[in-house]
């Protein structure tokens, strides 16, 4: 089957719809649209963009398929890369579906770069890495490291490609925030946040955002805690400066929203012990952040749990951090959430391990 036939079937059962369905809607036959399917039969403009009309009105979603193989409806830099039924698909869509998304479109923008060498491919090759990004940071979520490792050596390689300063920094701030997470030394995540220090220029970008609310957590992690309160500060700034557009984006990857930057000062002041400043960062990230980002939320109510640690309420701040991962449904329990809560379980010092409580954390974090 070839990228357009894939992507065709796809969508197509996606919208709930057999080949006769298909073909009485669009008046073909629908043994036609099957050899196309099985990539037997090449697609006619007119097979695609009836495919097309029907399936977006069913569906009330993106344009679905491409005109012909190596061809796409839409140009290149409006393509929807932060999700597929709108841009905060990633934080919506359940993640076999979003990677059966991604892996369609993946497909299909290869055809595409090796067979149009012009003007275009440079928005080609934007696009490939910002989809990279999403299927880096999804295979990481899922425990899948080494794998997701690799994925970001492609995303870094299609990003260079493209030559594009801001698709570069963007990759690296993703795999910079991403490092938090994914058991990488500190030490090891600063670095590549250093490496990309030269490419950021003087615009206030999501992307430079991105780099120093990452770097900013590398640098707690890693105990250099003045200088990741110094990048707080400097995210701060650049944030003030950031379009409205880029501000008001609450649901997407690419959107730099006000609960990110609270997100990063609940997370740095955390771990550098200003627990006041932290509590007050907390508190404004909660209430700010969109229903549909649950775990993100949790996320934040575990530095809470870290905070009561920290200052010295530790019965308080595990049972914060218990009733945290209870309240969360099993399927939102992710790679990203539990290397959070062993911050939380770090935070507990030695002689206090042996509490039930501080069982019954471990205990969740293994489920």
């Amino acid at each position: 089957m070839d990228a357009f036939g894939k992507l065709l079937r796809q969508h197509r059962e996606n919208a709930g719809l057999s080949l006769r369905q298909l073909g009485a809607t669009i008046h073909f036959q629908y043994s036609h649209i099957s050899q196309v399917e099985r990539g037997e039969r090449r697609p006619t403009e007119a097979l695609a963009t009836a495919c097309d009309r029907a399936l977006e009105c069913r569906r009330g979603a993106r344009r679905c398929v491409p005109e012909r193989a190596g061809r796409c409806h839409r140009p290149a830099p409006t393509y929807h890369v932060a999700g597929h039924d709108g841009p905060g698909g990633y934080y919506r869509q359940p993640r076999p579906a979003l990677m059966a998304h991604l892996s369609a479109d993946l497909t299909v923008l290869q055809h595409q770069i090796a067979a149009d060498p012009g003007a275009r491919r440079p928005g080609l090759l934007r696009a490939a890495a910002r989809l990279s990004v999403i299927v880096a940071l999804s295979l990481v979520a899922s425990g899948q490291i080494v794998l997701g490792r690799r994925w970001w050596q492609t995303a870094h390689r299609i990003a260079d490609q493209s030559e594009d300063s801001d698709t570069r920094v963007l990759v690296r701030a993703w795999d910079v925030v991403n490092g938090c997470y994914d058991g990488r030394a500190p030490s090891a995540v600063v670095a590549l946040s250093d490496d990309v220090l030269p490419l950021l220029g003087r615009q206030a970008t999501s992307a430079v955002c991105g780099l120093l609310a990452g770097r900013a957590q590398a640098l707690s992690l890693a105990g250099r805690h003045a200088e990741a309160v110094a990048t707080v500060r400097q995210l701060v700034d650049v944030a003030q400066r950031l379009p409205a557009a880029v501000v008001t984006d609450v649901e997407s990857l690419w959107g730099w929203p006000e609960h990110r930057i609270h997100h990063t000062e609940s997370w740095v002041y955390t771990h550098s012990g200003r627990l006041g400043d932290a509590e007050v960062a907390q508190e404004l990230a909660l209430g700010l952040y969109p229903a549909s980002q649950t775990r993100l939320r949790a996320q934040v109510q575990l530095h809470q749990a870290a905070r009561l640690i920290r200052g010295g309420h530790i019965p308080d701040g595990l049972r914060c951090a218990a009733d945290t991962l209870d309240a969360l449904p099993a399927h939102l329990h992710n790679h990203s959430l539990r290397s959070v809560a062993a911050q939380v379980a770090d935070a507990v010092p030695t002689v206090e391990r042996s509490r039930p409580a501080f069982t019954d954390l471990a205990d969740r974090m293994r489920t």
